[in-house]
């Protein structure tokens, strides 16, 4: 027969053997629960820095982008200011030819022209040169004046009176040209 000492016993032996896996059980919690922020935390930092690291290389590539237009479109209104003066050698050019001036003269004329050209190349500047009978680009040209001419469509240059430029991809200043307003027949 069993003794009711052993069995009280075996009920304190169980009970605390139950309580101490309470206990461990609690500390297993509390170390699951403790790892479980440490993950959450460490994804959040995680999350920032990835942010942080896409921002960096945003701000890198806008600045670069800047820089480079900058560098492009830097000189616009220097290249503007310029172009009186490529007018003016233009008209300087045409009356000497007209005028029958020697030959050094328009030699000279011709040399600068073609150097002036050759700088606004360099610098990423191209002349917009429509010819009569083109049709009229309003992203390339600005109607001086419309007029009916015979011979022609609407539409259609009929005349030029000042070229255009483009900076690279921009326009600088529209070529300047008569248009056409014939009526269609």
């Amino acid at each position: 027969m069993a003794d009711p000492k052993d069995d009280e016993f075996l009920d304190d032996i169980e009970a605390a053997e139950a309580e101490a896996m309470a206990d461990d059980a609690e500390e297993i919690d509390s170390a699951e629960a403790e790892l479980d922020a440490l993950r959450a935390e460490r994804d959040q930092f995680k999350d920032r820095f990835m942010r942080a690291l896409a921002d960096a290389e945003n701000a890198r590539k806008r600045a670069d982008k800047d820089r480079r237009e900058a560098q492009q479109y830097g000189g616009t209104r220097l290249a503007r200011d310029l172009l009186p003066v490529y007018d003016n050698m233009q008209r300087a050019l045409s009356v000497a030819r007209e005028e029958k001036a020697g030959d050094a003269l328009i030699e000279g004329v011709e040399l600068t022209l073609r150097e002036l050209l050759n700088v606004f190349s360099k610098h990423g500047m191209t002349a917009i040169k429509p010819e009569v009978g083109d049709k009229f680009d309003p992203q390339q040209h600005e109607a001086m004046f419309e007029a009916p001419v015979p011979g022609t469509r609407a539409g259609e240059i009929i005349q030029v009176s000042a070229e255009g430029f483009m900076l690279y991809d921009r326009l600088l200043r529209p070529a300047q040209v008569g248009v056409s307003s014939m009526p269609a027949s």
